[in-house]
């Protein structure tokens, strides 16, 4: 039935909770019957989503998720936040695939995407295979990062209840278990390059090649952003979902943009049409979620370490490289000058000229 193309899956915690209402609300407001299933990595994150009753959404609590998963449960004690919640993608997948025996298609996208058209032409079309994925498509100059990152990108993947979408789910699974680290090592990078050998060991695969599907940062100087009637285009395909990897956000009203380091330029289209609507979008969530929320939760890179997830972070050696990781990250990107100044629900500035240009990649 055509209903069953229509599941999704995320997760997020209290930090990412504006990027993953934005998420939201742009899924359904382009495809209202789509149902889309929230692990919530802390409880306040979840308590703030049910206050919230959102339709066609279900959330799953971290401590429903990990009960009786003693695997799962070992392989946290020596992981980062952000490694634990890497190691949940292919668990999320599977977890909802064993509590939910009528569910036959379920994609899993990340909570900083955000949908400018409706995916259904995309979703029928996956629908036949057994898993989809999408190639992360870097620029010629910069194919080497695929030694680092992988071909493929986990931000958007579909499976379907079948042999073969099983298999490979349980193998991904397992591997995540054993190994999955914010580092590269050996050919491994977090949850995502365990993906490049896919396509050649199974044959029911779908490599997602419209171009309007996991449009991000690091694939945005291979293609052309315009407006045609009104929407946008790449090249001569819709836009579908941008990825918006690499954001960061100071304050609230400074952001950095991650375009400089994959030669992407700031076009006006790709500010105006692109990032000012998703900032728009985070702005007037905050504010409606200030009543639930005791304090801010402006959307910050997913790898921040918060005081939230700092109670199962093991080493203090590690909270304090990550801290020294953060302002070294500032400090690049005061370098670069890739921030954006948004103020009265506008991008104010495309370039603020707070240090010196470095070069690109």
């Amino acid at each position: 039935m055509l209903k069953d193309i229509y599941n999704f899956c995320t997760y997020f915690d209290t930090n990412y909770l504006t990027r993953g209402l934005a998420l939201e609300h742009s899924l359904h407001s382009h495809c209202p019957q789509a149902v889309l299933w929230i692990l919530c990595m802390d409880s306040l994150c979840y308590e703030s989503l049910l206050k919230l009753n959102l339709s066609n959404v279900n959330l799953i609590r971290r401590e429903d998720f990990e009960r009786g998963d003693e695997e799962l449960a070992g392989a946290r004690k020596d992981r980062t936040p952000v490694e634990y919640y890497f190691t949940c993608t292919p668990s999320i997948l599977l977890y909802l695939f064993q509590h939910h025996l009528d569910m036959k298609l379920l994609t899993y996208i990340d909570s900083d995407f955000f949908f400018f058209s409706d995916p259904t032409e995309i979703l029928l079309d996956v629908a036949k295979y057994s898993i989809s994925i999408t190639p992360h498509r870097f620029p010629t100059n910069l194919r080497f990062l695929e030694r680092s990152y992988g071909v493929y990108n986990v931000g958007w993947i579909t499976f379907a209840r079948d042999e073969e979408g099983m298999s490979c789910l349980k193998s991904w699974r397992k591997q995540c278990i054993e190994w999955c680290y914010d580092r590269v090592e050996e050919g491994r990078f977090g949850d995502q390059m365990y993906l490049d050998d896919w396509p050649s060991r199974f044959s029911n695969l779908k490599i997602i090649h419209h171009i309007g599907v996991n449009l991000a940062p690091y694939n945005l100087a291979n293609y052309k952003i315009t407006l045609r009637e009104g929407r946008i285009s790449v090249n001569q395909s819709s836009l579908i979902c941008f990825h918006f990897f690499g954001l960061k956000s100071y304050r609230g009203f400074i952001f950095y943009l991650p375009l400089n380091r994959y030669a992407a330029q700031p076009t006006r289209t790709l500010i105006e049409r692109i990032y000012e609507p998703y900032l728009q979008s985070l702005n007037k969530i905050q504010k409606e979620i200030q009543a639930i929320l005791s304090t801010t939760t402006w959307a910050k890179s997913i790898r921040g370490i918060t005081r939230k997830g700092a109670d199962f972070e093991p080493l203090s050696a590690r909270r304090f490289f990550n801290k020294l990781t953060h302002w070294v990250a500032v400090g690049s990107a005061i370098y670069h000058r890739r921030f954006v100044l948004f103020s009265h629900g506008r991008i104010r500035c495309k370039l603020i000229t707070c240090g010196l240009r470095g070069r690109r990649l």
